[in-house]
């Protein structure tokens, strides 16, 4: 998935070595654990820890420590930020003191379903160790900005030049949607608990004679559960580079976002990514949807499959010229090029006041760049 880490981390490296550590992978046979460093053509170095089968929580977490230690050791007169997107970092991280302390918080993590007990604790220590944290949307920022006093909101960006390709006409359409008639309603990302699969077959069994392309992994959900019907086309996922010849051959685009706890904060990347491919789309009331997507009529609301099926139908047979060109404005500032600047700002402020001050670092610090 190319979301909002490797937007960000992308710019970063523009000015920063950057590695990301990935979860460990446990590969049978092995009897040594390893670093698999990958080099990303945009700079970013993907750093995986590939450990034995057999290895407990407690020998993973070590050999992880190592890891990290063994690549601060090779850089001993840099300065270093740790930039965090999973408080669960922490694990293999609290030992070591970074110049700089990020938290990137772009969901509400203990939310999500099989999150780990220790989620919450850790991500107390969290905020207690970071110097800045960024959140991925304003509900998330209402719901973390008495946690600590430097918080700032960076809701979802978006790559304009990425999926405005698929307003410019000429796309082929690929090979395994071409067949698929039109209309074709469709959607893109991960299909998990915070998908209204119910919402999904009711749309599909009310309006038998659209077609709802879906396009993305299947994570933590039975695909046996998932709503099977001649209309609805489960696509799979795709890559980022191939995205925009999806949504040139789509009539709308819907986001059936259940309301649940994993949905309560979410930020949805999608929003504006559909807009800017020159989609209209159709909602559910998801707070940072509504609010400003919503209240600026960029995006239209539905509550359920029926109010859904009678929206899709407006945006659909309606004129898209003004939209579109309220659209265009409410975008032109937005790019995650933008947002990884204002956070570098605040980062680079941070650290001049600390010099200017004389301020001791934290102890017993945090992970994850």
């Amino acid at each position: 998935m190319h979301q909002r880490p490797q937007h960000l981390l992308t710019y970063a490296a523009g000015s920063h070595r950057v590695y990301f550590f990935e979860e460990p992978i446990f590969e049978d046979g092995l009897t040594e654990p390893r670093l698999d460093l990958q080099i990303q053509p945009c700079g970013v170095v993907v750093a995986v820890p590939t450990l034995p089968s057999g290895y407990g929580e407690a020998e993973a977490v070590e050999a992880q420590r190592g890891f990290l230690d063994a690549i601060l050791e090779s850089h001993p007169n840099s300065r270093t930020t740790f930039w965090y997107y999973s408080p669960m970092a922490l694990r293999f991280s609290a030992h070591q003191v970074p110049d700089l302390c990020v938290y990137d918080c772009m969901d509400e993590l203990s939310a999500f379903r099989g999150a780990p007990p220790e989620l919450t604790n850790l991500e107390s220590q969290l905020f207690d160790l970071a110097d800045l944290v960024f959140t991925g949307g304003h509900s998330l920022y209402e719901a973390k900005k008495t946690r600590h006093a430097n918080v700032h909101a960076f809701p979802s960006s978006i790559d304009k030049a990425h999926f405005s390709r698929a307003r410019q006409g000429g796309m082929e359409d690929p090979a395994d949607q071409k067949h698929i008639p039109h209309p074709r309603i469709g959607f893109f990302g991960v299909v998990d608990e915070r998908m209204d699969i119910r919402l999904v077959a009711n749309l599909a069994d009310l309006r038998p004679d659209w077609n709802l392309v879906m396009i993305g992994p299947v994570v933590k959900i039975d695909p046996a559960l998932l709503p099977r019907r001649p209309n609805i086309h489960w696509l799979g996922m795709k890559s980022y580079q191939d995205l925009p010849r999806y949504l040139a051959g789509w009539d709308a685009g819907f986001m059936p976002f259940a309301l649940n706890e994993a949905t309560r904060f979410i930020s949805p990347t999608k929003t504006p990514e559909f807009l800017s491919a020159g989609l209209p789309v159709v909602s559910t009331p998801v707070r940072d949807v509504q609010r400003p997507y919503g209240s600026m009529g960029l995006v239209s609301i539905a509550a359920d499959a029926v109010e859904m099926a009678r929206m899709l139908e407006a945006v659909m047979a309606g004129p898209r010229e003004e939209w579109q060109a309220m659209v265009d404005h409410y975008l032109a500032d937005m790019s995650w090029q933008g947002t990884w600047a204002a956070m570098d700002r605040l980062m680079r402020q941070h650290s001049r006041h600390v010099s200017a001050v004389g301020q001791a670092p934290r102890r017993g610090t945090a992970a994850h760049v």
